[in-house]
């Protein structure tokens, strides 16, 4: 005889109530550059998805500049032609400017590499990027739902992900099972958050101001595109990346305790306070005006102590943020997102969801995210420029600029035994291998 209602508990009533939406090969949260290009791959496999995004969009994110080596995993999921058919702006070169206005040369990446492919990127309005990442997604039969939140991520009694429970604007309390769960939420990285896993960067603790302008002004012919980085005191900058339609992204990098010095807090004021600190954005931004709020964040350095547990696993931001001086995000959102694919691909083929299937994919990931690291902590260095590398070993030229550019997946043991006769190359943090897999990298 079945209990009546009164007898059932709070939890057992509420999954009664419930819709239970079965036979998802994956379940993906959030609709950003990486969950979208893992669903897109995944739904290229053959895969059934759903893509769950908390947000309707078009909605704002910052991070729209994309390095070379952000085209493999655009081409494999069938973006490039929409790309070129966008009005975003083209992106060969990248150019650094001393905090008195002097310029370098622009650096151009189809100097190393092909100019009809790799060469050539963009920078995206991510409003209209992502929103064309998810018709995309859709285009390849990836089932989406937006507004919908994810409340919880279903585990059974011994720890196994099987799916999420989402609170959506359309269909209401649902309880969606899948035999792998994706996390792609993000700097929000509900896993990671939610099982403690999230750590910080010993030393990349910057905070960061931005807005944006109409008006300002740009270089002209190729160079309209490219991203300039603008140096202040205290190895600083700014970033300085020119959008369609008129705008241009300009924000500040630097240590807290600099960007707050005399008592400032409110964004605009830090903002417009260091503006005089480097001549060639004084003058860029003189004929603009600002078009949009201030925004500020902090502290935004984090990886995930894990990349994978039982039937979980973690893309993009949500695995790791890196400061953004060499614009690695969407590479690492992009490339993630596709191995990630192909990973729980295997898995669902060989029947075998466990984190140790996960160990090659968290092994790629933290080569990328480490190498790139590397990077980042001699750039903050005031004792190291990257020309004195070139200027002194001029045969890791191509090194530099292949990490530089996002081709990240090598071996640059020669590259940073050379930085380490000018700055400490930092220790690679334990981070970032499968859950039942991490004690082995770690050791």
């Amino acid at each position: 005889m079945s209990r009546g209602l009164e007898y059932l508990s709070l939890q057992e009533i509420i999954r009664l109530r419930m819709k239970t939406v079965e036979n998802y090969d994956s379940v993906i949260i959030g609709a950003g550059p990486a969950g979208c290009s893992a669903a897109t791959a995944l739904a290229m496999h053959g895969r059934r998805v759903l893509l769950v995004e908390r947000e309707k969009f078009p909605r704002y994110h910052i991070g729209e500049s994309m390095i070379p080596f952000t085209y493999p995993p655009l081409e494999r999921i069938g973006m490039i032609p929409k790309l070129r058919q966008s009005s975003f702006m083209k992106k060969y070169s990248v150019q650094f400017v001393s905090p008195s206005g002097r310029a370098s040369q622009p650096f151009y990446f189809f100097n190393r590499y092909d100019r009809e492919t790799v060469a050539q990127s963009w920078q995206v309005l991510r409003s209209e990027f992502d929103q064309m990442m998810l018709n995309n997604a859709r285009e390849h039969g990836v089932t989406v739902w937006e507004e919908s939140e994810v409340t919880e991520l279903l585990q059974d009694g011994v720890g196994t992900y099987y799916g999420v429970r989402v609170k959506s604007r359309e269909y209401g309390e649902v309880e969606v099972r899948s035999p792998v769960t994706v996390d792609a939420t993000g700097r929000e990285a509900i896993a990671a958050t939610r099982n403690a896993w999230r750590r910080g960067d010993p030393k990349l603790n910057k905070v960061a101001v931005w807005t944006y302008y109409e008006g300002a002004k740009r270089d002209t012919g190729i160079d309209e595109g490219g991203t300039t980085v603008a140096f202040i005191p205290d190895k600083g900058w700014f970033w300085y990346i020119p959008q369609h339609n008129n705008r241009v992204s300009v924000g500040v990098v630097a240590d807290g305790k600099y960007l707050t010095r005399e008592g400032l807090k409110d964004p605009e004021a830090i903002f417009q306070r260091e503006i005089g600190q480097n001549k060639w954005i004084q003058d860029h931004l003189s004929t603009g005006r600002v078009c949009d709020q201030y925004w500020l964040t902090a502290e935004y350095t984090f990886r995930s102590e894990y990349c994978a547990d039982r039937g979980l696993v973690l893309v993009g931001d949500a695995v790791g943020f890196l400061d953004p001086v060499f614009s690695s995000g969407m590479m690492i959102a992009l490339k993630t997102g596709v191995a990630a694919a192909d990973a729980i691909h295997a898995a669902l083929q060989a029947g075998d969801v466990s984190p140790e299937r996960f160990t090659e994919y968290g092994r790629v990931t933290r080569q990328s995210i480490e190498n790139m690291r590397k990077l980042v902590y001699a750039f903050y260095d005031p004792n190291i420029s990257f020309k004195t590398i070139t200027d002194q070993f001029p045969d890791l030229a191509n090194d530099l600029t292949d990490c530089l550019s996002g081709d990240v997946n090598k071996d640059f043991t020669r590259m940073f035994e050379a930085f380490s006769h000018y700055t400490p190359i930092p220790d690679e943090l334990p981070y970032g291998a499968p859950k039942f897999a991490a004690a082995a990298v770690a050791a």
